[in-house]
């Protein structure tokens, strides 16, 4: 759960100094930075879990029902193919139509296969075994490697997880390669230089530490629920605490100092106060803090993305995914009503006759590894 609160850890310009310094101005970027984020996550939270139900309780049937209704008009097109109202041309457009809808549904009813051979001039199988090769000659080139006759890949989508999984492998061996030699290069006899500089950086992680540890204790010493009489008093504190251990645990210097500011542990003069050399700790804490949000917001989109099928670049925001569901709701109730009523029409083969003449092939999509 991503915590948000109204409590404004800014620094202000001082009656006498209207001009932050470099620090305080780095400071304050970083909370506001740290706050964009933080509210990214929770529309994220808040989100997902109404994007999931709609998605379920509403598209997922809807695409089920448009397949059904799918794979019913490539057998009335079957049926009518064979029918003599309907000139050459006619059934030239009629396969081309059965060939282009079935080549999407044969995951969905195996049986369909029958049917796209018997229009399609190289059998479904033989068909699929060439575009694997076509595709493992691609991926060989690009990336530098023998994939092997041998493999067990029936699909293309089968040949693109197994390059993933041989490019993920390959970065594990280069990221041991990395730390292997990063280690013999720790291992060898340091300068006085380098030995200065490490001294140098071990000292300002400590400080950073004892500045974080420092506030801790201070909300520790005040609200350890050990040292309360009152029960109601003791179960306040004993839930603040927890949030400061959690805050401490994380390493999460801003909400510490927002807890500081609700306990009215310190004030606003106690904010611009601090230090430029309290700040510099301050504002290497909050850069971490920074990239950690980013590197979870990541993971939150990237499991959506995988989660609904969204591609890696196609746009996401927590901000449009409910639009853009309702939109693609929307678009599947049109495409049934649609698939509805051409089959009730097509009953009558002048229907047919005329929808052939206002349908209109889209061109097969080409697989692209740019």
């Amino acid at each position: 759960m991503i915590e948000t609160n109204s409590w404004s850890v800014n620094i202000s310009p001082n009656q006498n100094n209207s001009a932050l310094s470099k620090e305080q101005k780095a400071f304050n970027s970083l909370i506001k930075q740290i706050d964009k984020r933080r509210k990214r996550l929770g529309t994220w939270e808040t989100v997902t879990s109404a994007f999931q139900q709609q998605y379920v309780n509403e598209l997922l049937p809807l695409e089920q029902a448009s397949t059904a209704l799918q794979i019913q008009m490539v057998y009335c097109l079957d049926r009518a193919y064979s029918q003599k109202e309907l000139t050459q041309a006619e059934r030239r457009k009629t396969a081309a139509v059965i060939v282009d809808r079935v080549r999407d549904l044969i995951d969905e009813e195996e049986s369909l296969k029958t049917i796209y051979n018997k229009y399609n001039p190289i059998d479904y199988d033989s068909e699929t075994a060439n575009e694997v090769d076509d595709m493992r000659s691609i991926l060989e080139a690009m990336l530098g490697v023998d994939l092997g006759d041998d493999l067990d890949i029936n699909s293309p989508e089968d040949l693109l997880q197994y390059a993933q999984a041989h490019i993920e492998q390959e970065q594990v061996k280069a990221e041991a390669k990395t730390t292997a030699r990063e280690a013999r290069r720790a291992a060898r006899k340091k300068s006085p230089k380098q030995l200065a500089a490490e001294a140098r950086a071990q000292e300002e992680q400590a400080q950073v530490s004892l500045s974080i540890r420092e506030i801790y204790r201070k909300l520790a010493s005040t609200l350890h629920p050990d040292r309360e009489v009152d029960p109601r008093e003791r179960d306040r504190k004993t839930k603040l605490m927890q949030r400061v251990n959690a805050a401490y645990a994380k390493n999460n210097l801003l909400q510490l100092l927002e807890l500081q500011l609700e306990l009215e542990h310190i004030d606003q003069h106690s904010i611009n106060g601090i230090s430029e050399n309290r700040l510099k700790h301050y504002n290497k804490v909050l850069k971490e803090q920074v990239r950690e949000l980013d590197q979870e917001i990541l993971h939150v989109e990237t499991t959506f993305r995988h989660t609904y099928g969204i591609r890696p670049f196609e746009g996401l925001s927590p901000d449009i995914v409910l639009r853009d569901l309702a939109i693609e709701i929307k678009n599947f109730r049109q495409n049934i009503r649609a698939l509805e009523h051409d089959l009730a029409a097509f009953e009558d083969i002048k229907n047919l006759k005329g929808w052939l003449k206002t349908f209109k092939l889209v061109p097969a999509r080409s697989v692209s590894f740019a």
